[in-house]
């Protein structure tokens, strides 16, 4: 009793604390708060309703009433009985609609008139694909900031002081904003035939229709109090005279900014089965258009050391037409081809045209700096300190400056804000070979190393939605005298005799291998692996047979990469030695694994290391099998 006892005092005390930087304005300490608060939540919602699905919307609907009412939280002690205190409410409340529903006459279900909430929860499959069409259609019609503004409000629920500071207006001229927006739609809808009280359902619909899976879908629920605006903001936004419209200069209206949190579905996406030809290497990177605007994302769920998603957004010098060019998600490498109106699905991550190695918003000062002297090149991006897990942070660069500087940061609860929606209907290319379109599979190691025979096999994932099932693995012999596992929970170095002589953090081993689950290109992950640990490199490409060599340098040993840009992997690493010694690894990776045998069953951890978990020596650890294999 008495260790549980010490356990809660520590976590009130931890609560407090968050709420206490929450109420001064910590947003991101309000983000810790909800993302620590979530399981515990959870389970004591599923223990009252037993209903996981239902427990989920409770939880959900309890997190966003914690987000609005949160300011009226007086003690910070008093945090959690206050949270629990909500959920119970909203229990209590679907409790009460449930019994209502047992009252309804039968002959009243399926009417019109009915209840709201059942009929909605199943709308998107219940509707002809001929109404689907008219709501895209008329959501089409609106302007980019009509859209923006309906999906933070709807689909996002933010109140309209947070959209306010988003869109860098006024609450007044947020609320002006929204109203206009959903006249707009109205107008829309009725030009195609549906009536002025369609809005409400409409917008139901295409938030169904645009959620990424049917859970979410189930979830999407717009009500009157949201879609309301006040009487002031609804004068304004039927005003159409100047005096209206100094007014809404003054209200900061006018001085909308460009950054948009936008949600909207994978799953609408069409994912055809056509095969094209590859385009040119020029014409299908990252490019820079004089006189265009070019906004990066960069969301790294896991905080600045993990994954990284990036989704390339470009619009005209004026900011309009913006349009996504590059979406690389959880999923996979999405690419817009504007000669053609097509979306490609690439194997391969982006890479820059002119072969300089990506950098990132949250990289460390060290590694900033040695990339700028290896490339001689100074830093074209803005940097930030940040940490955390769920960061979004947006990179802006306008015209050919090069240069690039942040214009939001924040941290957010789900990847729902980093999600984008191409335009309906827009067709599809699939240009993945069999093992990325699977998102995984199995690699062989063949090769030696200064007179030793290396051999092995592994397991590799293409996007980080794979990595969570299919985790990459590692399983290397060099020679008789040395064995390397690497899971991910532990990385192990084991001698002839079969005892485990080191220990290291699981993953060491693929520092310096392709890494493509991370969220970048090959090419890049092993430059920037060399670069986190000095070692110089210079990059060569031969765009006629696609293929990159990476050549890094450290003391006496030269080691030469060659990587497939297309398929995005590493097929060999030469190594060299001044006295004239050579060796190499040779990787070939299995398009289709039915037949895979067992010596890719995945490796397990059998004994644990006793002593102290050394720390990981990144790509130099292929150094030391140059230099005689000797890795402790």
């Amino acid at each position: 009793m008495a260790a549980r006892y010490r356990y809660s005092m520590d976590e009130k005390k931890y609560y407090s604390e968050l709420v206490k930087r929450a109420k001064l304005g910590d947003r991101a300490s309000l983000g810790d708060l909800a993302e620590l608060v979530r399981g515990r939540l959870y389970a004591y919602v599923y223990r009252i309703v037993l209903q996981e699905h239902l427990a989920q919307d409770i939880v959900q609907e309890t997190m966003l009433e914690m987000f609005k009412v949160f300011g009226n939280l007086d003690r910070a002690e008093r945090f959690w009985p206050w949270l629990r205190g909500i959920a119970f409410n909203k229990i209590r409340r679907h409790t009460l609609r449930k019994q209502q529903r047992k009252e309804v006459p039968m002959s009243s279900i399926g009417e019109p008139q009915g209840r709201r909430g059942d009929g909605e929860a199943g709308l998107a499959h219940l509707v002809g694909e001929e109404l689907k069409e008219v709501v895209v259609a008329a959501m089409g019609e609106l302007k980019p900031r009509h859209r923006k503004v309906l999906t933070m409000r709807c689909y996002e629920e933010m109140e309209y002081s947070e959209i306010a500071q988003l869109m860098g207006c006024s609450e007044l001229g947020a609320r002006v904003l929204f109203h206009r927006a959903k006249r707009s739609l109205q107008r829309a809808l009725g030009r195609k035939g549906l009536g002025k009280g369609f809005l409400v359902t409409a917008l139901v619909l295409f938030g169904k229709m645009t959620a990424p899976s049917e859970a979410a879908a189930a979830q999407i629920s717009v009500t009157a109090a949201t879609v309301r605006t006040g009487v002031a903001a609804g004068l304004i936004g039927m005003a159409g005279t100047k005096t209206a419209v100094v007014s809404l200069t003054t209200a900061g209206l006018l001085a909308v900014g460009t950054v948009a949190v936008t949600s909207g579905p994978d799953k609408t996406m069409p994912m055809g089965d056509e095969k094209t030809a590859s385009s040119s290497a020029a014409a299908r990177q990252s490019d820079r258009t004089t006189g265009t605007i070019e906004e990066r994302w960069y969301y790294l769920p896991e905080g600045a050391d993990g994954p990284v998603m990036t989704r390339v957004m470009k619009s005209d010098s004026k900011g309009r037409q913006s349009h996504c060019a590059w979406r690389e998600n959880d999923q996979g490498n999405y690419h817009f081809d504007d000669s053609r109106n097509v979306v490609c699905i690439d194997n391969h991550r982006m890479w820059r045209p002119d072969l300089a190695a990506q950098r990132l918003p949250t990289d460390k000062a060290q590694l900033r700096e040695f990339l700028s002297r290896v490339e001689g090149r100074g830093e074209e991006m803005g940097y930030v300190p940040a940490q955390g897990d769920g960061l979004l942070v947006i990179a802006r660069r306008e015209g050919d400056s090069g240069h690039s500087r942040i214009v939001r940061l924040h941290h957010v609860l789900d990847e729902e804000y980093f999600r984008y929606n191409w335009p309906a209907g827009i067709k599809t290319v699939d240009n993945r070979d069999a093992m990325h379109k699977r998102g995984w599979t199995y690699f062989r190691v063949e090769g030696a190393i200064m007179g030793q025979r290396v051999t092995g096999v592994g397991r590799i994932a293409f996007v980080y939605a794979a990595c969570k099932q299919f985790r990459p693995w590692l399983r290397l012999q060099v020679g008789n005298r040395l064995r390397i596992v690497d899971i991910r929970e532990e990385a192990l170095l084991y001698d002839d005799g079969g005892k485990v002589v080191a220990s290291y953090a699981g993953g060491s081993f693929f520092k310096g291998l392709a890494r493509p689950w991370m969220g970048l290109h090959t090419i890049d992950a092993v430059r920037r692996d060399a670069a986190e640990q000095q070692v110089w490199f210079e990059t060569k490409y031969e765009a006629n047979d696609e293929k990159a060599q990476v050549v890094l340098t450290s003391g006496q040993v030269r080691l030469v990469y060659t990587i497939d840009m297309w398929k995005d992997v590493v097929e060999e690493i030469t190594f060299s030695m001044d006295d004239g010694k050579e060796g190499q690894m040779r990787f070939s990776y299995l398009q289709e694994i039915d037949e895979a045998g067992d010596e890719f069953a995945e490796p397990g951890i059998t004994q644990r290391h006793s002593s102290k978990r050394r720390e990981s020596g990144g790509i130099i650890w292929l150094f030391q099998l140059a230099n005689g294999g000797c890795l402790e």
